[in-house]
């Protein structure tokens, strides 16, 4: 089972987690293993610690880094404190979170994450649980429109539930082909017009059954916390749901004093915890952009724990 090996932002993305030989770092999200061997290839007496719950990506990342000094393990990455704990590692130099679908995961049908591309509703990246079929065909219709409007930002949720009520009522709705039509069919012809309007559904059904936010939430404090004085935390995301968390997690954890601004001494002694490395978020230039169009969406943003 072979995934997609294009890292994105790769330069920047190991610049932004200035590895050391002799470091101990965390790739969160490990995929086809892209950025894991160039972080590995880096190390002497250091050693990286992939994580990834999809049982293919661990595969297909446990080949590509054989020899080198790094280990993958299969969990989601808001689990890496304990599951590092469980290695003896309790502090690490950095870690890089590489956030969103692989392009494996896009490009393999029967994976169910893409609108271009027929195959079983499925969008699981552990492979377990609760699939996009059943939250397409057993939550109510209120659940189904707060779904689509708060992960997907979808404008169009009460036409497009309306009509997969309607159409599974009929028949289940099995298939991303079948979901995409439906959704295409519930929308006015000015919505169909430009970009694919199925992306903002599927976008909200895949983070609704992998629990995504809560994950990215929990994940980024546990990579902040394992950080020793000095390390990095660097994160690629790929849509303003998720840039919207990092950012402000970063600016929380470099905010100082939070008293009122009439307040004539500090009283809460809050101190910064962190420093923003990257004012802006780092996007892909164009020579990048031309051998890997996914990359265009990619923001990358990093801190140091002081």
């Amino acid at each position: 089972m072979e995934f997609e090996h294009c890292p994105v932002l790769p330069e920047q993305t190991l610049e932004s987690l200035a590895v050391r030989p002799d470091g101990y770092y965390v790739d969160g999200t490990a995929g086809g293993g892209g950025h894991s061997s160039l972080i590995a290839r880096r190390l002497t007496t250091g050693r990286l610690y992939a994580f990834d719950q999809d049982p293919d990506a661990v595969a297909t990342a446990s080949a590509r880094l054989q020899g080198l000094p790094a280990k993958v393990i299969c969990a989601n990455f808001s689990q890496m404190r304990e599951k590092l704990l469980e290695e003896d590692v309790a502090h690490v130099d950095g870690v890089l979170l590489d956030l969103g679908v692989s392009s494996f995961q896009l490009d393999s049908a029967a994976r169910g994450f893409s609108y271009q591309k027929d195959g079983k509703l499925d969008m699981r990246m552990s492979q377990t649980g609760r699939s996009a079929a059943d939250i397409v065909n057993q939550v109510s219709p209120q659940e189904l429109i707060r779904i689509l409007r708060e992960y997907g930002e979808e404008r169009f949720a009460p036409l497009i539930v309306r009509k997969i009520v309607r159409e599974r009522e009929i028949a289940p709705i099995l298939t991303t082909k079948t979901l995409a039509e439906t959704i295409l069919s519930a929308l006015p012809a000015k919505a169909r017009r430009g970009k694919n309007p199925c992306k903002r559904t599927f976008q909200a059904l895949r983070i609704a059954v992998n629990g995504e936010l809560d994950h990215l939430s929990k994940g980024l404090d546990a990579a902040f916390s394992i950080l020793i004085p000095g390390g990095r935390l660097s994160v690629i995301s790929f849509h303003s749901l998720e840039d919207r968390i990092v950012k402000r997690r970063f600016q929380f954890w470099a905010q100082g004093c939070v008293c009122p601004p009439d307040c004539p001494v500090c009283i809460c002694g809050r101190t910064p915890q962190a420093r923003i490395i990257l004012k802006k978020p780092v996007t892909a230039l164009e020579e990048e952009l031309e051998h890997n169009p996914r990359s265009r969406s990619a923001k990358l943003r990093a801190v140091e724990k002081l």
